[in-house]
């Protein structure tokens, strides 16, 4: 009976079932009603187990007290609360056990109130991070409605800007047509200052001219006065044209520069229009290389040939009542010089382009004809006959296809095959002066230019059948002649 009585005391049963009750008088309001059951099962549980406890020491202490010990108080206490309807049977487990189970049960009550208070530190936690994070929704809301605020404001100034945009806008094409106009204004006043220019240097050189035709009239008068005649027969000797320098001479240097630059022009331009042109009809770009470099060649032909026309005539025109200094020559050519817009250059056009319909070496689609660059011919005419009235004159290297390609009067296209040593066919012609090279030309070279040489010559038997024997014996006597020995005779 002591041994029990003391694992009571040890145990703390009763100071368990207070604490538990403490701890649910306080969390009753908090907790829900299973919450509550539950807690009031385990007080009851808890309860039962210390009865148990308590039969024990009662049985126990009955046994030691005889056959009639504690009959009295049995009667008295015990069997009156019995009658009240209340037993509660031996439990059982051991003693032992039951103890063990109290232990347990008060262990994970202490557990479960750390887990409770830790759920309760989290569920704090949770809340001030849910009031903090209602705070920072409440600030974003309150910036978005007032981005939303500064959005519509803006939508209505960009509205009204809208507006005096486009009024911007058409104002300022307003002033870009006046400004356009103004410009094309400029343009013609510039042009008019350009031929004023022109005009001033011309007027320029007539009075250097008459000048030196002063100068010389003054000196054959101060002659004719004198009494010796010395300065005549010194006059008489010495050649006319020595002291008196024609326009065409005083201008020769920078016509020669004005020419080449126009040259180099033909080449940049009208040479690139007239290749864009004819590649819409011919895919060929050899084909449409070796058209533009015949139309250029025959141009300076036929202007040649339009030049010594024209200056037959002029000198026999000029022979009748020609007197001065200078010879009939270069009066014939000063003539020139001053009247170039006299050339015929549509007749010389029509001639090229007879010729390039004869060529054998190229060939035209039948619905157009070489008249698609007669822009190209007609300026190449007007350069070649102006060409003619230089002292040298200057004139195009004669080149063919196959020939040994010439570095110092060609340069290769960008799709030449640079180890090639033959021309396959010409791009432009190199502009000489007598000997010299003025600018260089461009030839295309590749392997097998020999071949392609062969083959192009008898592309067309056609139109070299249509040419009568007599003008295929003098087409071929032209080619064969280079531009610089090519003289009257031949013409």
């Amino acid at each position: 009976m002591a041994d029990i009585l003391r694992r009571l005391i040890s145990a703390s049963s009763f100071s368990v079932l207070q604490d538990k009750l403490e701890s649910w008088h306080r969390d009753y309001h908090v907790f829900s009603c299973d919450q509550n059951v539950n807690r009031c099962c385990e007080l009851i549980e808890l309860t039962a187990k210390i009865q148990g406890q308590l039969f024990s020491i009662l049985n126990v202490t009955a046994a030691d007290g005889g056959r009639y010990g504690g009959v009295d108080t049995l009667k008295t206490r015990f069997l009156p609360w019995l009658g009240s309807c209340f037993s509660m049977s031996r439990p059982s487990i051991a003693d032992d056990t039951s103890l063990q189970l109290i232990q347990d049960a008060t262990e994970k009550d202490r557990k479960m109130q750390e887990l409770c208070l830790a759920h309760e530190n989290e569920i704090r936690k949770l809340e001030v991070q849910l009031n903090s994070t209602n705070i920072q929704l409440g600030s974003v809301t309150a910036e978005l409605l007032e981005a939303q605020k500064k959005l519509d404001d803006t939508k209505c100034k960009s509205a009204t800007t809208l507006l005096a945009t486009e009024e911007e806008i058409l104002q300022l094409k307003a002033d870009l047509r006046s400004a356009n106009e103004q410009l094309d204004l400029y343009k013609r006043k510039q042009s008019t200052v350009h031929d004023y220019d022109r005009q001033i240097r011309l007027l320029k050189d007539e009075l250097a001219y008459l000048s030196s035709e002063k100068m010389m009239l003054q000196e054959r008068l101060s002659r004719s006065r004198s009494p010796s005649p010395l300065p005549l027969t010194i006059r008489s000797s010495s050649p006319r044209g020595s002291t008196s320098p024609t326009r065409a001479q005083l201008t020769n240097s920078s016509r020669h520069a004005r020419l080449i630059s126009r040259f180099s022009d033909l080449y940049t331009m009208e040479r690139l229009d007239a290749q864009s042109l004819l590649r819409r009809y011919i895919p060929d770009l050899e084909m449409v290389q070796r058209i533009i470099f015949i139309a250029v060649t025959e141009s300076f032909q036929k202007a040649k040939l339009a030049y010594r026309q024209f200056k037959q005539q002029v000198r026999k025109t000029l022979s009748t009542s020609h007197y001065g200094p200078e010879s009939l020559e270069d009066a014939a050519v000063d003539y020139i010089v001053r009247n170039l817009d006299l050339y015929d250059v549509l007749c010389s056009v029509n001639d090229v382009i007879l010729a390039m319909n004869k060529n054998p070496q190229i060939s035209f689609p039948p619905e157009v004809d070489f008249r698609l660059i007669s822009p190209l011919i007609r300026e190449t005419c007007k350069v070649a006959f102006a060409m003619q009235t230089l002292d040298p004159p200057l004139d195009l290297a004669y080149g063919s296809n196959g020939e040994l390609f010439s570095n110092t009067k060609y340069r290769r296209s960008f799709d030449s095959d640079f180890s090639a040593p033959l021309v396959v066919n010409y791009v432009w012609p190199a502009l000489m002066e007598g000997s010299t090279v003025v600018v260089k030309g461009e030839a295309v070279t590749r392997r097998g230019a020999l071949w392609s040489r062969s083959r192009s010559r008898s592309a067309s038997p056609a139109r070299s059948r249509s040419l009568s024997p007599t003008r295929s014996v003098r087409f071929n006597e032209k080619r064969s002649l280079s531009p610089g020995r090519l003289t009257t005779r031949h013409l």
